[in-house]
């Protein structure tokens, strides 16, 4: 009863403090305030400790090569897209020849020719109608070539110093007509004079089997008796007077013309 009283006196004595100083008197504390407060120092001391660790560097970013060739802040350019594998048959190929096109792969299969070869061929029989396709080369066989002029040859003997030591007897193509086969690096040249004809020769053997006239230098003379056998149908000889070489050029009528087209 005496504590109960005490208990009772004290707190009547506390409020008239209150009342007397003018402020009100402090509410209790809520039910789990000071959990919070608690929770809040212990975050705010892992926050505190995180601080205190040494931060690490930040990696740059890698672009991609495509944004490295577009500028600051430019979407990267689009890839074109690639198309897509075709077979690779040789009738795929092949263009659209239409109703010829079975006609085309028997005489490819005939002739056991490949599609290039085969357009050579029927290209070759067009534009040089009226010729065969003559062949020949030097004595050792290091020179070789092919050349398109008629089965009947028109020859020109000359007896310039140079041909009639050489028996340069030739007949006249354009450079078109001719196609050295093989021995490009076997090839050595002679010139005197005007160096207008280049008498090119094979270095192993000795063998003058064609050269670049001075009557025609945009051709060749083909030297007959260079030519494999089985094509030549006649041969016909004009001779040339080359030891009056101007004189003898402009008499002559078609000598010029033999390398043209």
């Amino acid at each position: 009863m005496q504590r109960t009283r005490s208990c009772s006196a004290a707190k009547a004595r506390g409020q008239t403090r209150s009342r007397a100083s003018g402020n009100p008197p402090a509410a209790p504390p809520a039910p789990g305030a000071s959990r919070a407060r608690r929770s809040a120092s212990q975050a705010g001391g892992e926050s505190g400790a995180a601080a205190r660790q040494p931060s690490a560097k930040p990696r740059p970013k890698q672009s991609s090569p495509r944004a490295q060739e577009a500028g600051p802040g430019q979407a990267p350019p689009e890839l074109p897209l690639l198309p897509l594998p075709t077979s690779a048959s040789p009738a795929a190929s092949l263009p659209d020849l239409g109703d010829q096109r079975e006609r085309w792969e028997t005489f490819q299969k005939r002739q056991r020719l490949t599609f290039e070869g085969a357009a050579k061929l029927l290209l070759d029989t067009f534009e040089y109608q009226g010729l065969v396709k003559h062949t020949g080369g030097c004595h050792c066989g290091a020179v070789r070539f092919e050349v398109w002029a008629s089965a009947d040859l028109h020859i020109f003997d000359c007896n310039c110093s140079i041909c009639k030591k050489k028996q340069n007897r030739h007949f006249i193509v354009p450079a078109s007509r001719f196609k050295l086969l093989k021995g490009a690096e076997s090839i050595t040249t002679y010139t005197f004079n005007t160096h207008k004809a280049q008498h090119t020769f094979c270095k192993r053997c000795g063998v003058q089997s064609f050269y670049t006239p001075r009557s025609n230098p945009g051709g060749f003379g083909i030297a007959p008796h260079c030519l494999d056998e089985g094509t030549v149908r006649s041969v016909v000889v004009e001779e040339f007077n080359g030891t009056d070489w101007e004189k003898a050029m402009k008499e002559h009528k078609t000598i010029k013309n033999m390398s043209k087209e």
